[in-house]
C-alpha cells in the first residue's frame, strides 16, 4: 500500500468516526497532495508524499507559533492536534545527536570551513535526512558548528 493509499484509507476512517480535527487535516494534505501531482506531471513516489506532508507539518508549526503569539489557546489546540494526526505520515524524527553526526560528517567530506560553504552542507545533509528532521533546525546546528571550526 502506498502512502497516498493509506492516508486515504485512513480519512474514510476518520469520517466514518466523525473525527472532524483528523478529517481537516487529512482533507488539506490530500488537496496538497493533488496539487503536486498536477505540477510534477505524474504520480508521486512515497518521498514526493513524504515531502509534502513535511511542509504541512512545518505550516502547523508555525500557525501554532503565530496563535502562541496572539495568545489564541483555542487555535493552538486544534493546529496542534492536526500536526499529531500528519506527523503519523513521517519517518521518526532523528535525534539531536544523530543530527550533529551527520552535520560532522558532512563538514568533514566536504572539506567546510566557513559560514559561505553553509549551502553545500545543508544541500548534503538534507538529502541524508529526508523528512527526519525539520530543516530549520538542521540550519542552525550547521551555522553554529561552522560558526565554531
Amino acid at each position: 500500500m502506498t502512502l497516498i493509499e493509506r492516508i486515504q484509507t485512513d480519512l474514510n476512517k476518520f469520517l466514518k468516526d466523525k473525527d472532524k480535527v483528523a478529517t481537516s487535516a487529512l482533507r488539506l494534505l490530500l488537496s496538497n497532495i493533488h496539487n503536486a501531482q498536477i505540477a510534477k506531471g505524474e504520480v508521486l513516489t512515497d518521498d514526493d508524499v513524504i515531502g509534502e506532508v513535511t511542509k504541512d507539518a512545518k505550516r502547523h508549526r508555525e500557525s501554532i507559533e503565530a496563535y502562541q503569539a496572539a495568545a489564541r489557546a483555542d487555535l493552538v489546540g486544534k493546529e496542534t492536534k492536526e500536526l499529531a494526526v500528519l506527523e503519523k505520515y513521517l519517518p521518526n524524527q532523528l535525534s539531536v545527536d544523530e543530527i550533529k553526526k551527520i552535520v560532522d560528517y558532512e563538514i568533514k567530506t566536504l572539506g567546510a570551513t566557513e559560514i559561505k560553504d553553509m549551502g553545500r552542507v545543508m544541500a548534503h545533509v538534507m538529502a541524508n535526512v529526508k523528512g527526519q528532521a525539520d530543516g530549520a533546525f538542521v540550519s542552525s546546528i550547521v551555522k553554529e558548528k561552522l560558526a565554531t571550526s
